[in-house]
């Protein structure tokens, strides 16, 4: 496990868990040095004050806000950190909602909560129970990178996972950006739910990173002076081209099909209605069963004259 980010305790009503935070996720992208091309020199960032256009040490930096066009106050991190928060060393809970109820777009990072020490393996096992059992979660509020933060504490895999959160005024509102109404066909609806089915999983551990392979194939043919691997093919419709929704959703669910190893004997594609070409075709087919009619009624006749 990566080394703790912050130690203190989860606050639970007069219950006291002391935890050490340490990062849940890793970052497994492909960073890239500023270079300079002419002669592969790595290129800095150099700080400077707009005033005096001086190189400016990191000792020599500080935190400023502006309260006005030119007027600007400074902060210090001896104020910051003598600010009145409650939370300062807490994960102060302060109620628990159904999971359901909570906006995945206010999730943002996640960390791993661990006891720190045998003193809090007892509270920490309780709060960890009590979360299974309810299935519920904890919100809670803590301080990190001096500022208060909102914070949702679940589990996973025995372990409590808080979650970094948006305060709920930071979410902006999608009404803007919802489409305007059009009418969506019962068939319609029909084929993309049976298409959700057909592409259902229950884990995503298979996926990975294919761009980061991609990437790191490009690098290491450069590295040995070998050609670059050629581009894959685009299968996405050219610009301006128009779908059929429904043309495109059968051939979606019969592609999850086959990928899925289906031969269709349980599957229950709705056909698409019949196009003009064979609503044409029709009156043929009623032309045929009518001379078949004919026909059994000449052969009735001849029966009973016979008679």
């Amino acid at each position: 496990m990566p080394r703790p980010l912050w130690a203190g305790a989860i606050s639970f009503g007069l219950v006291t868990i002391p935890v050490k935070i340490m990062s849940a996720t890793e970052d497994h992208d492909v960073h890239f040095h500023r270079v300079h091309l002419t002669d592969m020199g790595r290129v800095r960032t150099r700080k400077v004050c707009e005033l005096d256009g001086e190189v400016v040490s990191q000792d020599e930096i500080g935190k400023g806000y502006e309260i006005a066009k030119g007027e600007t106050v400074p902060v210090t991190d001896e104020e910051l950190d003598q600010m009145p928060l409650p939370t300062a060393k807490a994960i102060e809970i302060a109620a628990f909602v159904d999971a359901d109820s909570i906006d995945p777009v206010r999730i943002s990072d996640s960390y791993y909560l661990a006891a720190d020490g045998q003193v809090a393996a007892k509270p920490y096992t309780l709060l960890r129970k009590a979360l299974e059992r309810s299935s519920k979660v904890a919100v809670a509020k803590f301080s990190w990178h001096g500022r208060e933060r909102l914070g949702l504490l679940r589990i996973r895999e025995g372990a409590i996972v808080l979650h970094s959160m948006k305060w709920p005024d930071e979410v902006r509102s999608p009404d803007e950006l919802a489409p305007r109404e059009v009418e969506v066909g019962e068939d319609e609806i029909k084929q993309a739910l049976q298409l959700a089915e057909q592409m259902t999983i229950a884990d995503l551990s298979g996926f990975h990173d294919e761009y980061r392979e991609a990437l790191e194939g490009i690098i290491a043919s450069k590295a040995e002076g070998k050609p670059l691997p050629s581009p894959a093919e685009d299968g996405k419709p050219e610009k301006g081209e128009v779908v059929d929704l429904m043309a495109a959703l059968n051939a979606s669910v019969k592609a999850a099909e086959e990928s899925r190893g289906e031969r269709g004997e349980n599957a229950t594609v709705h056909e698409m209605r019949p196009s003009k070409k064979t609503a044409r075709k029709a009156p043929a087919k009623k032309t045929a069963a009518s001379k078949k009619s004919t026909a059994s009624k000449k052969t009735a006749a001849k029966k009973r004259s016979a008679s």
